[in-house]
């Protein structure tokens, strides 16, 4: 195994992934980020879109369900898929999402929620499998932050709120991500997901792939170009696979609100 266990609630950080409870990897803040200054920048475990502004409220997110391939995996590997707030310039991340893993011989399918630096949570009473729509949403009303994941293909649905101490607004996610850890506090390798497909014009769900700040409210696309950054993924020791995202595209009169990412070894 390589993966680093997270004793935040004892045995529990010990059960399957798909479990209730603690999960035994974490997801964070993006790792070893480089700006190439045209809208686009490559980290070792985010890809997809980041917006950047001031005091953000709400981040709202929908995505497909991808299938785990986990034909001639020979160690467990990870594929985590989330909107959240915070993260891309800052010290804490507000998250909620699903992963598609191979853990053991098989696909490992489930939703979780995260308040980092604390660890993340699995959520058993939302079921996952492949092909699912999913929306999800953060939201910030003044004192806490509030998630709440739904699984729209089966209408299960889950809300959890908290404080974050330190969080600073100052950014909202749709990110494909390897989380954390190996035994070395790595990045875990990337499960091959195939395609990911992000927002209302692959899902269906209107409203989704939207932020709100200080001084805009809309799709990613409506926000300034100069606050867009589209994020790939690239391989690092402990996480060779890669994640590219294509350019954003558009939801009948909705500007800039959908896009893919693509899994490469």
């Amino acid at each position: 195994m390589v993966l680093k266990r997270i004793g935040i609630l004892g045995s529990l950080a010990l059960l399957p992934a798909f479990a209730q409870g603690s999960a035994h990897r974490q997801h964070g803040l993006i790792r070893d980020f480089h700006d190439h200054g045209d809208g686009t920048s490559t980290s070792t475990n985010w890809s997809g879109y980041a917006v950047t502004e001031t005091s953000f409220t709400s981040a709202i997110g929908s995505w497909t369900v991808p299938t785990a391939n986990c034909s001639g995996v020979s160690e467990d590997e990870y594929a985590s898929f989330w909107v959240g707030i915070d993260g891309y310039s800052s010290s804490t991340v507000e998250q909620t999402g699903t992963d598609s893993d191979c853990v053991g011989t098989g696909p490992v399918y489930y939703a979780w929620y995260e308040f980092y630096p604390h660890p993340s949570i699995n959520i058993g009473s939302v079921p996952v499998s492949p092909g699912n729509q999913m929306s999800a949403s953060v939201t910030y009303n003044g004192s806490e932050f509030t998630i709440t994941i739904t699984n729209e293909t089966t209408g299960k649905s889950y809300t959890k709120s908290s404080t974050v101490s330190g969080a600073k607004r100052s950014s909202a996610e749709w990110i494909a991500e390897a989380p954390c850890c190996t035994s070395g506090g790595g990045i875990l390798p990337l499960a091959d997901f195939g395609t990911v497909f992000f927002g209302p014009d692959y899902t269906g769900v209107s409203g989704t792939n939207e932020a709100t700040d200080s001084s805009n409210s809309g799709s990613i696309g409506t926000f300034p170009s100069a606050d867009i950054e589209e994020i790939d993924k690239v391989g690092s020791s402990s996480s060779p696979q890669t994640s590219t995202c294509g350019s954003l595209t558009s939801y009948g009169t909705i500007l800039g609100t959908s896009f893919s990412c693509t899994w490469a070894p």
